[in-house]
């Protein structure tokens, strides 16, 4: 069963792209072919749900192909990866941006005083849709650190993983090199450390070869690095003086190969007050954008939260915080944490503490808020500096076009409605050219980073 199974995976492999590969098939196996059934083993249950939707075929065509004997393949969660409840009191004291910042210092959490903490790892980082660009390019840095993706400039809102990913690739790095120099650290941090050489050399303005010896000392403590991780680049706008000293550590550990990643809050050309150098340079490896991840994405990752906490969560639940929470997957888990917590001392399931009314649906952007068509389509336009008859109108000039395909695609995405019913919204004649424009948005989401911030701003202005 081993030998065919590598036979299914070389077959894959080589239909698929490498970083859909890594990312989907690590750790997938056949674990029977008993009674017709043939039994794919996953670690999670969002890596059984994608693979089956995406690959489905593909594996029963080579399961076929290597004279398989089956009439349907089931994937399910490897017992092995299932694992066992944890104490209520860890998941009291669990919130992931404050306990992140208290574990930091302890031993148990650094690795080799790198400012890596060991709880971020690629096995714990849930891959969806959303994310699965940016994971593959982290793999490949993984691979070859200081390769063509080089530097790394990973942004996003607050919440939806960059420093999950980006500790993930340096505690890996880690783990695959023990001796690779690598420090992670945020750019306040970066900043306190300039600020306080500078400092030191002002006290010690009277003595040069003191002034020398510390400005070596942090010369040395970013240019000796193999894999310098950056987070939060954008509070280091307005400070001239830490700019220069950044830019200059950027081009010395560039032009030796040597791995830079960086996250930010969003796209280098929207830093303003950022050095146009740095700002081109920050560009050199193409930015990389992780994104709020899709309703179903989002059940599917509280599915996969509840089974690493070993606890059984009824479906109505999963798709009640799904539905409440849009704003990031930080304040997602939370609501699940907050749901089992109030479960638990209660002595009733987490069904019953929705249905009670202990959890409110208070965030406005639910999913059965009343949200309409028409204020979709009048706030698309009104954005777009249009009037709504000029968008729903036959115009085919580009930005007008554009405005149509956003409305078309936002009312698929937040109320769902048939494509019939946006055609009539949007005034186009049949539903096949709202089915374009949606796909067209959809396709061009993948790599036009200036269409997705317009998309989440327009989101924010539906929802305000």
């Amino acid at each position: 069963m081993f030998d065919v199974w590598q036979n299914v995976l070389a077959e894959l492999e080589q239909a698929i792209s490498r970083e859909a590969y890594i990312t989907w098939f690590t750790g997938v196996t056949l674990l029977s072919v008993e009674n017709g059934v043939a039994t794919v083993g996953v670690p999670n249950s969002l890596k059984a749900q994608m693979i089956q939707k995406r690959y489905g075929k593909q594996i029963e065509e080579a399961l076929r192909n290597n004279n398989v004997d089956f009439s349907e393949v089931k994937f399910t969660v490897k017992p092995s990866a299932k694992v066992r409840p944890r104490s209520m009191e860890v998941l009291r004291g669990y919130n992931s941006s404050e306990q992140s910042k208290k574990k930091r210092p302890s031993t148990r959490d650094i690795v080799v005083d790198n400012g890596l903490s060991s709880e971020y790892s690629m096995e714990n980082f849930v891959v969806a849709p959303s994310n699965e660009w940016a994971v593959g390019v982290a793999r490949s840095i993984i691979e070859n650190p200081g390769g063509i993706v080089n530097p790394f400039f990973l942004y996003g809102g607050p919440g939806l993983g960059k420093t999950h990913l980006v500790q993930a690739i340096g505690n890996e790095l880690a783990r695959k090199n023990p001796k690779l120099k690598i420090l992670y650290t945020t750019t306040s941090d970066f900043y306190s450390d300039f600020i306080q050489m500078m400092m030191e050399q002002k006290a010690n303005s009277g003595a040069p070869s003191k002034n020398a010896a510390r400005s070596a000392a942090f010369a040395k403590k970013y240019r000796e690095l193999d894999v310098f991780i950056i987070d939060d680049i954008q509070t280091i706008l307005n400070k001239d003086a830490t700019q220069v000293a950044f830019f200059d550590i950027f081009n010395d550990l560039h032009q030796h190969k040597k791995q830079i990643i960086v996250t930010c809050d969003r796209l280098p050309e929207q830093l303003k007050s950022l050095d146009p150098r740095l700002t081109s340079r920050l560009a050199w490896g193409g930015p990389v954008d992780l994104q709020m991840p899709s309703f179903e994405d989002r059940c599917a990752i509280l599915r996969v939260k509840a089974e690493l906490r070993g606890v059984d969560v009824e479906n109505e639940v999963i798709e009640f915080i799904a539905d409440n929470v849009r704003t990031n997957i930080r304040e997602l888990e939370g609501k699940l944490n907050q749901v089992l917590l109030y479960a638990e001392m209660k002595g009733v399931s987490p069904a019953e503490i929705i249905h009670g009314g202990m959890i409110a649906a208070t965030n406005k952007t639910s999913r059965h808020s009343t949200l309409n068509a028409r204020q979709v389509v009048e706030k698309v336009a009104k954005s777009s500096g249009l009037s709504v008859e000029e968008m729903c109108g036959k115009s085919r000039v580009a930005n007008i076009k554009t405005a149509r395909q956003i409305a078309m695609f936002l009312l698929a995405e937040e109320l769902g409605m048939s494509t019939p019913r946006i055609a009539l919204e949007v005034g186009v004649k049949d539903h096949t050219t709202v089915m374009h424009g949606i796909k067209k948005i959809r396709n061009d989401l993948k790599f036009d980073f200036q269409l997705r911030e317009r998309i989440e701003n327009l989101r924010e202005k539906i929802y305000a």
